[in-house]
């Protein structure tokens, strides 16, 4: 047997296939033989280790006063889209096609200008100018396996159409049987059989246990439907993020699904006129919202994974790119945070760690 095939596993390994060197579109090798999608936020990807790992469930919890998690289905969706992925959306709208028209579209590199310098400018201006086409090009390999998104322009049809989409509607489900079988025929055409990936699947349900289905009052069998998608997740090429109000269920149902999900996050709304908070940090103008991470996806090992923070502020930049940042504290000159893709600290004071 080759060497490339033999694998280390134990009973606490799941079923990940080996991938050394992804040969499709947005997919991206991780330790521990795992393969990580990107979430669509690049921000986010850096402070998950990459991304979302394949074969992982991921639960957002909602906010009733902050609807960015919608945010984060979005760009989601659109990444998949993008890096041509299959995609099953479910929502308890009663039209869950119309929604694709809200995807933000990829933003365009600008065009490429600059021409070759002169010769006669000297050996130095070559090397800068030849330095400036290798980032470039390191550039365009990012956008691979994910991209900034303008929250402000709907995706252009032609990401959309011919592209395999599934829609489905929980708004008049009696119970989850649909959503089941949906899935079910969706994951297995993504069955990890093979080290081989062939194709990537994205799964996205929005407000899974919202009142307006009428399923809301049956939290056993919604139990019962996240455990087999989890089960079914973990023998499959794909990712599923689902979005509920934790507010609406028993505080032990909600607790058995925040411990079900490999990745959990929730969002917080940022309280409107908060003197206080808007004296503690910087950029609170900016801010639209708080994404706390409670839990990050660990394949294939039992080594946890250590976040430098685990609140980050949300705020779109130039009103169309999302960004998260590390909450800084404002300092007294009143100069603005960094993001968390630009700067490895939390704070903007240097010195000792504080613990």
């Amino acid at each position: 047997m080759a060497a490339s095939n033999v694998r280390s596993s134990s009973s606490f390994s799941r079923n990940i296939s080996v991938v050394s060197s992804p040969q499709i579109p947005g997919l991206k090798s991780g330790p521990n033989g795992t393969a990580f999608i990107s979430t669509g936020i690049r921000d986010l990807d850096r402070i998950l280790g990459g991304g979302y790992p394949l074969g992982s469930l991921v639960m957002v919890m909602e906010d009733p006063e902050a609807p960015h998690h919608m945010d984060l289905l979005r760009t989601f969706m659109s990444q998949g889209l993008v890096n041509n992925q299959p995609l099953l959306y479910a929502s308890p709208s009663k039209d869950p096609r119309g929604f694709l028209g809200t995807l933000p579209h990829p933003a365009s590199s600008k065009e490429d200008k600059s021409t070759a310098p002169d010769p006669d400018q000297g050996e130095s201006l070559r090397i800068a100018w030849q330095y400036r086409k290798y980032l470039e090009s390191q550039k365009n390999s990012i956008d691979d396996y994910s991209n900034d998104f303008d929250m402000r322009k709907p995706l252009e049809r032609q990401f959309l159409s011919g592209r395999p989409i599934d829609c489905v509607s929980l708004l008049d489900s009696s119970d989850l049987s649909v959503a089941q079988d949906h899935c079910s025929t969706f994951l297995s055409k993504f069955s990890r059989s093979s080290s081989n990936i062939a194709s990537i699947g994205r799964i996205a349900i929005q407000s899974f246990s919202s009142p307006l289905c009428e399923y809301s009052d049956k939290e056993s069998d919604m139990l019962s439907f996240i455990r087999l998608l989890k089960s079914m997740l973990m023998v499959s090429n794909a990712v599923a993020i689902v979005t509920f109000p934790p507010s609406l269920l028993s505080p032990s149902s909600s607790k058995r699904l925040q411990h079900m999900a490999d990745t959990l996050l929730s969002i917080k709304a940022i309280p409107d006129g908060d003197k206080e908070l808007e004296k503690l940090l910087t950029g609170y103008k900016d801010i639209n919202g708080f994404l706390n991470i409670h839990k990050v996806a660990r394949i294939n090992t039992q080594v946890p994974v250590i976040l430098e923070a685990k609140t980050f502020s949300m705020s779109l930049k130039k009103r169309r790119f999302l960004a998260l940042e590390c909450l800084n504290q404002a300092p007294v000159d009143g100069s603005s945070g960094t993001s968390y893709g630009t700067s490895g600290s939390c704070s903007s004071k240097s010195g000792a760690l504080d613990f």
